[in-house]
C-alpha cells in the first residue's frame, strides 16, 4: 500500500465563508473577524497554494465548486471523499445539512471514468441516524500499517468507523482528544498527520492513558517516528499536515504558513529527516473556514485507466 499519493484534487470555492452550521463543533472557527470580500480573499489564497503546490511538482485536479450550490466548506473535499489503492471510492456521513451538499456526482463520474475504480463504499445512508464521519478529517490512515486512526467527536461515530474498516480491512485505534479547554477535538486531522516515516501528534490532546498508550504503540508497530506538537501548536493547525509524492518521487509535506511558523527547529528538522516542508499561506482560509492546508487536499490513490 502507499502512504502517499501522487496526485491530488481541491474545489476552488464559489461561495467561501463562516459557516454557521458548523460552528458549533469546530473551535477553529472565528465570527469575530471581519473580513470584507472573504470569497474573493480565500479564491486568491486557494490560487497561490495551488501555484505552490505545482511548483512543487505535484499533479493537482482543480475542480470548480458548484455555483448553485451555497457550500461554504467545499473548499474542503478531503471530508465527503476518500480513494484507495485497490480502487475503492468512499462517500461519508456529513454532520451539518449543508456539507452534504458538498457531494457531487460528477466528480465521482470524472474519477470512474478516467481511472479504475472496482467498488463504491456509500456511508451517506448514516445521515438518516444521525450518525456521522467526515471522512480523512475523521479519520488519519496509515496505508502502509493498514491503521486508521480516529478521535470520536460529534462528527465521528465508532459504529460507523469500525463497519467501513471491517469493509477496507483496516485496524481501527479510537480514542478521545480535548483541546486545553476540555473541549472535543472535532476532526482527528487537527490533532494528528501521519507521512511515510513519521506521524506528527499531540499527545496530550489524549487524556485517557490506555488510550494514549494504544495509539503510541500503534505508532511504533507502523514504524513512525513520532513527533509530538502542543496545544498551542495545535491552534496555529500544526497537526493539519499532509504528505504527497512529487513527480520526482520525493515526500513533500503541504502544511500552513501558521503551522511551518509554530513548529520548533527541532520539530522542522525531525520532519525534514523525511520529507521537504512546503508551507502555504492561507490566514484566512484558516481563521473564516476553520480549517487548514490538509483540508483542502482530497488525495488521490486511484490508478489510471
Amino acid at each position: 500500500m502507499k502512504q502517499i499519493s501522487e496526485r491530488i484534487f481541491m474545489v476552488r470555492p464559489a461561495h467561501f465563508g463562516y459557516n454557521e452550521q458548523t460552528a458549533a463543533s469546530n473551535t477553529f472557527q472565528n465570527a469575530t473577524i471581519s473580513i470584507e470580500n472573504p470569497q474573493h480573499i480565500a479564491q486568491q489564497e486557494f490560487d497561490q497554494a495551488v501555484e505552490k503546490l505545482q511548483g512543487a511538482g505535484i499533479h493537482v485536479w482543480v475542480i470548480e465548486d458548484n455555483p448553485d450550490a451555497i457550500c461554504p466548506d467545499a473548499i474542503f473535499p478531503n471530508n465527503w471523499i476518500s480513494t484507495h489503492e485497490d480502487g475503492t471510492i468512499v462517500l461519508y456521513p456529513m454532520l451539518t445539512p449543508n456539507r452534504r451538499s458538498e457531494r457531487r456526482e460528477d466528480i465521482v463520474v470524472s474519477l470512474e471514468k478516467n481511472y479504475q475504480v472496482s467498488r463504491m463504499i456509500d456511508l451517506s445512508k448514516y445521515e438518516q441516524d444521525g450518525k456521522f464521519l467526515e471522512g480523512t478529517g475523521s479519520i488519519v490512515f496509515d496505508h502502509d500499517a493498514r491503521i486508521a486512526y480516529a478521535c470520536l467527536s460529534p462528527r465521528t461515530d465508532q459504529k460507523v468507523l469500525l463497519g467501513l474498516c471491517q469493509q477496507l480491512s483496516y485496524t481501527p485505534v479510537c480514542f478521545h482528544s480535548v483541546d486545553e479547554h476540555g473541549i472535543d477535538v472535532y476532526h482527528t486531522n487537527v490533532i494528528m498527520g501521519i507521512g511515510k516515516g513519521f506521524a506528527i501528534i499531540c499527545l496530550d490532546s489524549i487524556l485517557d492513558k490506555h488510550e494514549r498508550n494504544s495509539v503510541i504503540t500503534a505508532l511504533i508497530t507502523g514504524q513512525k517516528e513520532i513527533i509530538e506538537i502542543s496545544f498551542a501548536q495545535v491552534k496555529s493547525f500544526a497537526g493539519n499536515v499532509l504528505a504527497i509524492q512529487n513527480d520526482k518521487g520525493e515526500q513533500i509535506v503541504a502544511l500552513s504558513e501558521s503551522a511551518y511558523i509554530a513548529l520548533s527547529e527541532q520539530q522542522k528538522k525531525s520532519l525534514e529527516q523525511h520529507s521537504t516542508l512546503l508551507p502555504i499561506s492561507i490566514p484566512n482560509i484558516e481563521t473564516i473556514g476553520g480549517g487548514s492546508v490538509r483540508c483542502m487536499l482530497a488525495q488521490n490513490f486511484l490508478k489510471p485507466c
